[in-house]
């Protein structure tokens, strides 16, 4: 694949996948219904742990830019098995956030239809709220965002910057608005992330942040597509400081207009409904103008860094050749792409079994947050025992790329086990609804679940290199663990059988890693 962007482009596709319109719009009500009135804490307590994942993903990055990203590292570093699985769930958990989010930008068009008088077509009343009529809305959306990314990188971060300009700056000025002109009273302990109810309300807070946080990463599947490894480590964590910024003040805004019931009622609507509060249209449609561009850009760039992945797996043998065929003129995984909104166009269309628009997210988000919570994890982990030689070599790099890691990994599988337990415990029943526990855990279960079985047939049946690294040349469980921080490693990817670097073809490409950076 061609190396077409450099650091502002990076800071786009990271900044757009990451979404923090979106997450602003439809997760701050979700969230507030659960921890309450303590969104900034929640935000600011979240990025902690993000943050140490986010080291580790710049380090391995730096080391070994690589399209499958977590899946690559896990797998050539902890196992196998671990490394397709958190490739699988993330690939899996991707396609879900693109179903929901094609209803999303159908609602939010209904909406925006709406404030311009058009509430019906052909005798048929728009309904903001309608999984079906917003999903057929959507899609149209998702297909054409798909087909803008088969053109390329390039264009894809030329658009999604000016839609990202836009969005940033309707919230910067609405919520400075909201921090002057709420009529709520300004508390401190809305950052006080020890008057959370509850521990239950923590964790699945917790993963809930976690989840606006989710999206960072996309820059480092993109690492071969970037001309310098090292701009796509400083993107992710230019990005991360952007959400983070964008989360506290708008956590902080959302409290001062809206009353508790209020922000936690509006859900989907919530971005909309604060708009409506501070202001008469047309300038109360700001924020809903925002939104929609936000799910639109952010649609776009969830199909990147997916099929970039899905390309890595093919190239590996663990899926069919067919996921690593590039465009002629563009040099993009196009067939990938379009595999993979396929897939989604077929799982919105399954999601308009839950009728009310709200359900959905909120179904999806909590089955996306602890797989996240999982894959994030092991990343760490893994970067904890590559680079677990500095421990003795330069300590205080020590702490920043094994010691940071673990903590983040250790904190995000404490909240996730814990959210599990608790959707477990909370019910006597299976019923299709997102209040109910045991759907809460299907979606999530199904994900692992589908993952190990198509790990199984990867092994066994197509018998990739990828789970054979003692033969493929890939390093073993220690593959890089010992080598000194500012070497220069080779990395071999086996190709996919009967690609054409497959044996008794042109040998196999190898990546030149960059060095790792001391001072990063």
């Amino acid at each position: 694949m061609r190396r077409s962007i450099g650091i502002g482009g990076s800071v786009t596709i990271a900044a757009t996948t990451t979404a923090a319109t979106t997450s602003i719009g439809i997760g701050l009500g979700l969230t507030a219904g659960v921890v309450g009135l303590h969104l900034p804490a929640i935000m600011l307590l979240a990025f902690l742990p993000v943050l140490c994942i986010a080291g580790a993903y710049g380090r391995l990055n730096r080391v070994e830019p690589d399209a499958g990203s977590s899946y690559s590292w896990i797998g050539r570093t902890l196992n196998p098995w671990l490394g397709f699985l958190s490739g699988w769930v993330n690939t899996l958990g991707t396609i879900v956030f693109m179903a929901y989010t094609t209803t999303v930008t159908g609602s939010a068009l209904v909406q925006l239809a709406d404030q311009a008088g058009v509430r019906s077509v052909a005798g048929l009343r728009l309904d903001p709220d309608s999984t079906l009529q917003c999903t057929l809305i959507g899609l149209v959306v998702l297909i054409g965002a798909a087909l803008v990314a088969v053109r390329g990188l390039d264009l894809a971060a030329r658009l999604q910057k000016y839609l990202l300009v836009f969005e940033y700056a309707v919230l910067l000025v609405f919520c400075f608005w909201g921090l002057f002109a709420g009529d709520q009273p300004f508390s401190l302990q809305w950052f006080n992330p020890f008057d959370i109810p509850s521990a239950e309300a923590l964790a699945q807070g917790m993963v809930l942040a976690v989840f606006c946080y989710w999206g960072f990463e996309s820059v480092f599947s993109v690492g071969e597509e970037v001309r310098e490894p090292r701009e796509a480590s400083r993107a992710g964590f230019i990005a991360l400081a952007m959400m983070l910024a964008l989360f506290l003040l708008a956590g902080t805004a959302f409290q001062r207009v809206l009353p508790l019931e209020e922000l936690a009622d509006n859900g989907a609507q919530g971005l909309t409904y604060f708009g409506e509060k501070l202001a008469d249209q047309p300038l109360a449609a700001l924020p809903l103008i925002a939104l929609t561009f936000s799910a639109i850009a952010s649609l776009q760039a969830s199909v990147i860094p997916t099929a970039r992945g899905m390309y890595a797996m093919g190239r590996d043998g663990t899926l069919g050749p067919v996921w690593m065929r590039l465009h002629p003129k563009h040099g993009t995984p196009a067939v990938a792409t379009l595999l993979i909104t396929a897939i989604a166009v077929v799982l919105a269309l399954l999601s308009v079994g839950i009728p009310v628009v709200g359900d959905l997210i909120s179904a999806a988000v909590n089955a996306i947050g602890i797989v996240v919570a999982l894959s994030y994890a092991l990343t760490a982990i893994a970067a904890a025992v590559r680079f677990r030689h500095l421990l003795r070599t330069a300590p205080l790099e020590g702490l920043r790329a094994v010691v940071a890691p673990l903590v983040g990994a250790a904190v995000l599988l404490a909240v996730g086990g814990y959210l599990v337990r608790t959707f477990y415990v909370s019910a006597d029943h299976f019923e299709a609804t997102p209040d109910n526990g045991w759907f809460n855990l299907l979606v999530p279960g199904l994900m692992i679940g589908s993952g190990l079985v198509a790990a199984a047939w990867s092994r066994w049946y197509r018998r990739s290199p990828y789970f054979f690294p003692e033969s493929a040349g890939a390093g073993g469980a220690d593959a890089g663990a010992h080598h000194p921080v500012g070497d220069v490693v080779e990395v071999t990817v086996p190709a996919a059988p009967g690609s054409p670097a497959a044996p008794g073809s042109p040998a196999a490409p190898t990546v030149p890693a960059a060095p790792a950076d001391p001072a990063a």
